[in-house]
């Protein structure tokens, strides 16, 4: 581990200090109810993994590093949104906007906090390799083009399935069907975003994106945390700490992982080496600290485990409506026949992986959620299956070929940059006034 666990210790402590309109009135030495090493606890660890969890408790230094992370936010992006009731929303975006596009340098009056935040995110670590990111967004551009759009609801939903994790998101009042497309957009548009040539760069949209969400995510810790009847931070801790923003950055990764060592590899393969770069980097653009991003199968595996061994399983009304306003939410750009035709297939199939991927098969639980797999559902889900399997296999042909690898990438892009426009702006903000109180 790059850090030690008395350090990690300082960093939470200081976060008060640094921080006290948002941190001040939190009690860092009380435990959240959300984090457990409890031998007979409720966790959200899969009944596939139940077996391993005693061993997974037993790695104390891994634990401390998923206790600590529960209880850390993102100090830079967090001191900068303090600033909003000084400077107003609408300035700090501005002036984040302006830092991102032009070089922080070129911001008038730029506050210290914004130089300190511009500044933590130009910094490129020496523990990742550009080449290999360049190259994991050139192979991430099939998945993008052809699979991803049909696979992020179902797994948006994913994220929803505990009360610890979710409520902010309700908080915010996501739970309306025209706030969660925005969100499921938005989301959508950063991951893409991500993967296009030069995105990644100092000065690309997927960078300005990243800063972006950040600010947003801060904002959502300021805004629940100034209010003492919005948060119970005995129960749930802090609102979107790091380690909640793991699994959402690096869950492709997880699966390559997974794949590798049942595959008895102990090391990814050149391309998936290269796809989980990309990944980290662009966790590391949102925030994430390096002992969070694991490089090898088994320390990704080990990690994620973890943190879900150690997260009590919570499932209630808050959650259902999450999952319920996300699996409604319109996200066809009009009403064409060819956008209906999308929603059907993207409905059938999101619906199907999140069936077979979270609920693990069991149709009973996805229907306790909300999610029921009818026959429509079956038959959107396997024509979206078929088409993306067919357009993902020509891409990937074409570019193991010289004469046809660029071309076809270049393809990928247009095609890219089409899907970005049908999402459209993705805003990255978060209104207060729509905020409701928590109840515990």
């Amino acid at each position: 581990m790059t850090i030690s666990i008395a350090e990690l210790d300082g960093k939470i402590a200081a976060q008060a200090a640094l921080i006290p309109s948002m941190y001040g009135g939190i009690d860092f030495s009380v435990m959240p109810e959300r984090f457990t090493t409890a031998p007979d606890a409720q966790t959200f660890l899969a009944p596939e993994f139940s077996a391993r969890r005693p061993d997974l408790l037993a790695n104390e230094e891994l634990v401390a590093l998923i206790k600590a992370y529960t209880m850390i936010g993102d100090i830079v992006a967090d001191a900068y949104a303090a600033l909003a009731p000084t400077l107003g929303f609408r300035q700090l975006i501005a002036m984040l906007t302006e830092a991102c596009d032009r070089g922080v340098e070129n911001v008038p009056a730029a506050p210290p906090e914004l130089v300190r935040f511009i500044q933590a995110m130009e910094r490129f670590p020496a523990w990742l390799d550009k080449k290999l990111i360049e190259e994991g967004a050139r192979i991430e551009r099939n998945v993008y083009a052809h699979r991803a759009p049909f696979v992020l609801r179902g797994a948006l939903i994913g994220t929803f399935m505990n009360k610890y994790t979710g409520l902010p998101m309700a908080l915010t009042g996501a739970l309306s069907n025209e706030s969660s497309a925005r969100r499921t957009k938005e989301t959508a548009t950063f991951f893409t975003t991500s993967v296009v040539p030069g995105a990644l760069d100092r000065y690309g949209p997927g960078f300005k994106a990243a800063a972006m969400v950040r600010l947003m995510h801060s904002t959502v810790r300021f805004n629940i945390l100034r209010h003492g009847d919005r948060w119970d931070a005995k129960i749930y801790g802090i609102p979107i700490p790091q380690v909640d923003q793991m699994p959402a950055g690096l869950i492709t990764v997880f699966l390559l992982a997974q794949k590798a060592l049942r595959e008895g590899r102990a090391n990814f393969t050149p391309a998936e080496r290269a796809r989980a770069e990309l990944a980290r980097y662009r966790c590391f653009l949102l925030g994430l600290p390096e002992e969070l991003l694991a490089d090898t199968p088994q320390g990704v595996v080990d990690i994620f485990l973890t943190r879900f061994a150690t997260l009590r399983d919570g499932f209630d009304d808050t959650c259902r409506a999450l999952v319920a306003a996300t699996m409604n939410a319109d996200l066809t750009p009009d009403h064409s026949l060819r956008s209906r035709i999308h929603a059907w297939l993207e409905h059938g199939f999101a619906k199907l992986y999140f069936v077979t991927t979270v609920a693990r098969g069991d149709k009973q639980k996805a229907a306790d959620v909300g999610v029921r797999l009818g026959l429509s559902d079956y038959l959107g889900a396997v024509a979206a299956g078929v088409l993306t399997t067919a357009q993902m296999t020509a891409y990937s042909i074409a570019a193991r070929i010289p004469m046809l690898r660029d071309a076809a990438d270049r393809a990928l892009v247009r095609k890219l940059v089409k899907q970005l426009a049908s999402y459209g702006h993705a805003e990255f903000t978060t209104n207060a006034d729509k905020y409701r109180p928590a109840h515990a």
